[in-house]
């Protein structure tokens, strides 16, 4: 099997396919392909429910079977995807489109590779549906689409009680429009995305058939695939937790809850997620699988998940770093390294202390921590011998530690309970 023919097969076992089109695979075995993957810029970041349909793009230039391009929607996001959705989107304004395409596009950058044979692009769809006017559209584009095909599309039937409008009716022409573009000027033969973009793919199939008009008995032009919606074993949707949607923007979803976000994974779900979302080899992932079930409470899985998916969106740097904080805060050993702490302060409960505190006693800091809600309750447990500061036991008498780094206090009462304070400036 030559690399390119590999494609498949890859997505195969890592359970990344769903849908495949007619004549997908005879055609990979001709030559390598372009393909894109299409994100519409409705928030500042993308979020983890994307990284299905981005790994199909990296696998895609990793065996060589094509060019990958991330298509930023800035025309369809003026417009919103009614796919998933029970409700009709809020439009956004053009300053906030041009915000949230840029960062979008910086974060497609983390995971393809832009120079070599099988180079990245990132292009975006509203420089062709900037271009065309209204009647223009009914007439090249609106005249091949039927309503009875466009109301048998899930995505629409869905919404038809709720309400849908016109305007979102219109997006799976739009998404076709983007296809027909890509396949006719840039030789793009090929859309892949999530399962509940099929739909919106197969009309971009249709659509070029229809323009392109292909003798009968030929091969489809242009092809299509889809991945599985990643579901836990719960049945809930990926990607959520009780604050929302966990994002790639550190700013959106910090670096620490991002790592914990996968630390916390059922272990009837981790195995699925290393072979969908990361570049781990079948052994490696088979050896992590053994090693859960000998002893799932040393959780080696999901530490191996939580550090191989920070590291490709924050950085290895960074990775290492949320494992020494993690270290930090279930461990039981003392914290002195500052740049933990300093990660600590943001995530944690904090408060700021100046000289007048640290000359005060154990008593006073122990409550002006909040740690404690009263010096009784604080007086009692410290009796117990249930706090320590900076790693050290004390006594309700006893004088405030010096500083970590002149900047940090950690007090620690029991196990569980840890509060980070910090030399006010």
């Amino acid at each position: 099997m030559n690399a390119r023919s590999a494609f498949i097969p890859e997505l195969e076992w890592r359970s990344l396919l769903q849908d495949e089109s007619e004549g997908v695979r005879a055609r990979l075995e001709r030559g390598a392909i372009s393909a894109y993957v299409g994100f519409d810029p409705t928030a500042p970041s993308l979020h983890v429910g994307h990284l299905l349909p981005i790994q199909m793009l990296v696998h895609l230039q990793r065996t060589g079977a094509g060019s990958p391009v991330g298509l930023v929607g800035g025309g369809t996001g003026m417009i919103g995807d009614p796919s998933g959705r029970s409700a009709e989107r809020n439009l956004l304004d053009e300053q906030t489109l041009d915000a949230n395409r840029a960062a979008i596009r910086d974060q497609l950058e983390r995971f393809l590779d832009f120079s070599g044979s099988f180079a990245a692009r990132v292009m975006d769809n509203r420089e062709w549906l900037g271009r065309y006017g209204l009647l223009e559209y009914l007439r090249e584009i609106g005249k091949h689409f039927t309503l009875g095909y466009m109301l048998a599309k899930d995505s629409v039937r869905a919404r038809m009680e709720a309400g849908i409008s016109f305007t979102e009716f219109s997006y799976m022409t739009l998404q076709a429009t983007d296809f027909l573009h890509l396949y006719r000027d840039h030789g793009v033969e090929m859309q892949m995305g999530g399962a509940d973009q099929w739909g919106n793919i197969t009309a971009g199939l249709e659509l070029i058939r229809r323009v392109v008009r292909r003798a009968e008995g030929e091969e489809p032009p242009c092809f299509g695939l889809s991945c599985p919606l990643l579901l836990t074993s719960s049945g809930t949707k990926f990607g959520k937790t009780e604050a929302g949607s966990v994002w790639l923007s550190a700013a959106m979803t910090s670096p620490y809850d991002f790592y914990q976000y996968w630390m916390g994974q059922d272990d009837r779900d981790v195995a699925m997620m290393l072979r969908r979302l990361t570049l781990l080899a079948a052994d490696e992932i088979r050896a992590l699988e053994e090693q859960a079930q000998r002893a799932p409470e040393e959780r080696a899985a999901q530490r191996r998940l939580a550090w191989e998916m920070t590291a490709r969106v924050h950085g290895a740097a960074e990775a290492d770093l949320q494992v020494r904080v993690a270290e930090a805060v279930f461990g039981s050993e003392p914290i002195f390294d500052a740049s933990v702490l300093d990660v600590l302060w943001q995530v944690l409960p904090n408060w700021e202390f100046g000289d007048e505190d640290l000359r005060a006693d154990v008593l006073t800091i122990a409550v002006a921590s909040g740690l404690y809600p009263s010096k009784s309750e604080a007086r009692r447990q410290i009796a117990q011998g249930a706090l320590s500061i900076n790693g050290l036991r004390v006594a309700e008498d006893a004088p405030v530690p010096a500083p970590i780094d002149d900047r940090y206090l950690v007090l620690r009462a029991g196990r569980k309970r840890l509060v980070v304070g910090r030399r006010a400036p």
